[in-house]
């Protein structure tokens, strides 16, 4: 197995490789991308570019040696170990060299283009153009964010698009305050009676797609950050905890009105997996859906045959 990341080009040269991917997971056309797995080598000289901003989180592990070098300077001579956080901003060309490595991380990859539809109007202009990185430095709340992602992928609860998306605008921002840039102050308003009419309409036409944060602020004609502040102050709900909401409704519409499969119900509005679904309606209706459907629709157990007839199930994909 190679020790190659996912995102970027470059060269290797290691000894007595062992690399492990454990989930690795990609949202809006891999502009996001995320990665656990482990990563051991007795030794390694690697040279990396990537176009995409890196996040890493070492979880569990140590290096006996790490040097990284960054236009011909030292930015990092030391040891990796767990809870150290590393930030290499995109198009930089870091050279590294590892000895006795044997680490268990998650790396978030995050594409620059990102910034302007998720951070517009936010001071965060200075991480395209900056090459300076951090190594083995530490953050709570990056560290945290980078760990829920983990967590629930673990658990087949995969994020949405739009979760993801609005996790990175976090991240950005989060790494703009710590290398000293000051954001603007929130932009407060409403969105207007047609802009949310619009966005309902699109959410509720594609509950089985992955609805991406982008995608609601094009069709409210917005910048992102601007798109998601109002519409937060209109609705009372971020975007993506909106979309999910929309998505349980319908669900209990399905298990009430019909007799389709949970897991076929699961899948035709965009989860991940039956025990994804399950977790998730438990959470927002307070009962799985084998009991909403038993407990509270017990006529939706009547006439299968002529239910089936009238709510066709939906199409493979």
């Amino acid at each position: 197995m190679s020790l190659e990341p996912l995102v970027g080009e470059g060269r290797i040269h290691a000894r007595d490789v062992k690399a492990e991917p454990v989930h690795t997971v990609a949202w809006n056309g891999s502009r996001i991308v995320f990665d656990h797995r482990r990563w051991a080598c007795a030794d390694a000289d690697v040279c990396w570019t990537s176009g995409h901003h890196l996040v890493v989180l070492t979880e569990r592990g140590e290096s006996a040696q790490t040097l990284v070098r960054v236009d011909g300077r030292v930015r990092y001579d030391g040891r990796d170990q767990p809870g150290a956080l590393t930030f290499v901003p995109a198009s930089v060309e870091r050279r590294c060299s590892y000895r006795g490595a044997d680490l268990v991380y998650s790396a978030l990859w995050i594409d620059p283009a990102l910034q302007e539809a998720l951070c517009a109007g936010e001071n965060v202009a200075d991480l395209r153009t900056d090459a300076r990185m951090f190594v083995n430095g530490n953050d709570a709340v990056i560290s945290s964010l980078l760990t829920s992602i983990r967590t629930d992928i673990a658990q087949e609860r995969i994020p949405g698009a739009a979760y993801m998306e609005h996790v990175a605008a976090l991240i950005l921002l989060r790494l703009a305050m710590l290398r000293g840039a000051s954001p603007q102050p929130a932009r407060g308003g409403r969105l207007s009676r047609r802009a949310l009419n619009r966005v309902q309409d699109y959410i509720d036409a594609n509950l089985d797609t992955d609805i991406a944060l982008s995608d609601l602020a094009a069709v409210a004609r917005l910048p992102g950050d601007t798109f998601a502040r109002q519409f937060k102050v209109t609705t009372g709900r971020a975007p993506y905890a909106y979309v999910i909401e929309r998505r349980i409704r319908r669900a209990e519409q399905l298990l009430a009105d019909t007799d389709h499969e949970i897991g076929a119900i699961a899948l035709s509005l965009g989860f991940s997996s039956q025990s994804h679904f399950t977790t998730t309606f438990r959470r927002l209706s307070g009962t799985t859906p084998r009991n909403y459907r038993t407990q509270f629709c017990p006529e939706s157990r009547k006439s299968g045959r002529d239910l089936e007839r009238q709510f066709p199930p939906p199409p493979p994909s």
